[in-house]
């Protein structure tokens, strides 16, 4: 194992074994542990994408609609790379979270971008690769 540090995140939530799930299959992340009160996943690049509970005595002042209302309020919007925006969005839409439609994607830099969200309304961008820069 290499002594280096990761870049990552966190992303709290109020159901981890869910929204687990949904950055593990649409980022196609991998699973190096998990717990009842968190999962860590890493992308091929190294990056790692901690998913943690959040505390009970707080989780449970408030539920998560279906679907979940977007948290676009928020002062962090986290982007990842995905080899498939079509399929992305699929996966996400099976897995309760959202990507906003093909219409609503735009073009910078070499790649095409999506805004979405996942499960419990965390504000997420995919960006998918290819474009001529």
């Amino acid at each position: 194992m290499s002594s280096e540090l990761a870049f990552g995140a966190v992303v709290f939530a109020k159901d981890v074994p869910t929204l687990s799930r949904f950055y593990e299959a649409v980022l196609g992340l991998e699973r190096l542990h998990s717990a009842d009160d968190h999962c860590v996943l890493r992308a091929a690049s190294g990056m790692e994408l901690v998913v943690h509970g959040i505390p009970r005595a707080i989780a449970d002042t408030f539920s998560i609609s279906t679907p979940p209302e977007r948290r676009e309020d928020c002062a962090l919007k986290l982007f990842f790379p995905v080899p498939s925006l079509a399929l992305a969005r699929a996966r996400a839409r099976a897995l309760g979270g959202d990507l906003q439609g093909p219409e609503q994607e735009w073009e910078m830099r070499g790649f095409r971008a999506c805004d979405g969200h996942d499960p419990e309304g965390n504000v997420l961008q995919l960006r998918e690769a290819g474009l001529p820069a």
